[in-house]
């Protein structure tokens, strides 16, 4: 780590004076004190500070990932994001699309990335996938705000495609940390790319719903994304099969499942 930050000190290039040579040096000494002292491990908002330099508030660290604080909540993480400029969607988008809920819930829901509707209102689900979305949640006998929704990525996409390796290399962390800082008891991954984003796999969706599955130690239901039931209104066995995947969650939160009947 130590080694690494030295490594980027190259990159600060001429203090106010001139003096480049002297504050690689100051630093090359200041680093190695730290380690001959057992440290190994040191911010780089420290190193910035101890040399000088204004820290960038949206520049990305080589090598630097955005990994878990413990006790953290989803507005510091939000707040860390920023007016976030970590990959070019940052150049197409109208807004960021964090997160929406309950920040305590117990039940999760994780979509692919934000469509046109979430894009302008900076909402997750809020054109007509969002509408069956709440239609699912209503008949879990739960309300939008009882549970968290949000996406793998927090920017659109460019004609809705498929997140790219980079953004969600990107991206991917901080929806790690939004996790852990919830803490729910289940997730529910929305369609094909999050689940298999969340879950590592190329399997298909149609193979992994109905069976939970472990992320980081949390039970993670897949199951259909909204969007795709939208566009098979005529199919209704597809709809059953989400609902079948959602008593298996509430099963697993010990809630009551709510009675529906099923039309012929």
């Amino acid at each position: 780590m130590i080694l690494n930050i030295y490594a980027n000190v190259k990159g600060f290039g001429m203090t106010a004076d001139g003096s480049a040579a002297d504050l690689v040096a100051s630093l090359k000494g200041y680093l190695e004190e730290l380690r001959e002292s057992g440290v190994d491990g040191l911010s780089w908002a420290s190193v910035q500070e101890r040399a000088g330099v204004e820290p960038a508030t949206e520049a990305v660290v080589p090598g630097e990932v955005a990994t878990s604080r413990e006790g953290e909540t989803l507005e510091q993480i939000r707040a860390e994001l920023g007016e976030c400029q970590r990959c070019p969607l940052c150049t197409r988008r109208t807004n960021l699309v964090f997160g929406t809920g309950n920040p305590g819930a117990r039940l999760l829901f994780v979509g692919e990335a934000p469509g046109r509707d979430e894009d302008l209102q900076g909402e997750p689900f809020v054109g007509e996938a969002g509408q069956i979305l709440n239609r699912i949640i209503t008949r879990m006998g739960l309300k939008r705000e009882d549970v968290y929704i949000c996406n793998v990525l927090k920017c659109r996409p460019p004609g809705n495609r498929n997140p790219e390796p980079a953004e969600i290399e990107q991206c991917g962390p901080f929806l790690l940390r939004q996790v852990q800082a919830i803490a729910p008891e289940i997730i529910v991954a929305l369609g094909t790319f999050a689940a298999q984003t969340l879950l590592g796999t190329k399997a298909p969706i149609s193979k992994l719903r109905g069976t939970f599955h472990d992320y980081h130690g949390i039970p993670l239901m897949p199951t259909f994304h909204p969007s795709f039931l939208l566009h098979n209104k005529k199919d209704t066995g597809k709809f059953w099969d989400v609902w079948d995947d959602m008593v298996k969650v509430l099963g697993k939160l010990d809630m009551p499942v709510p009675d529906v009947k099923r039309k012929e």
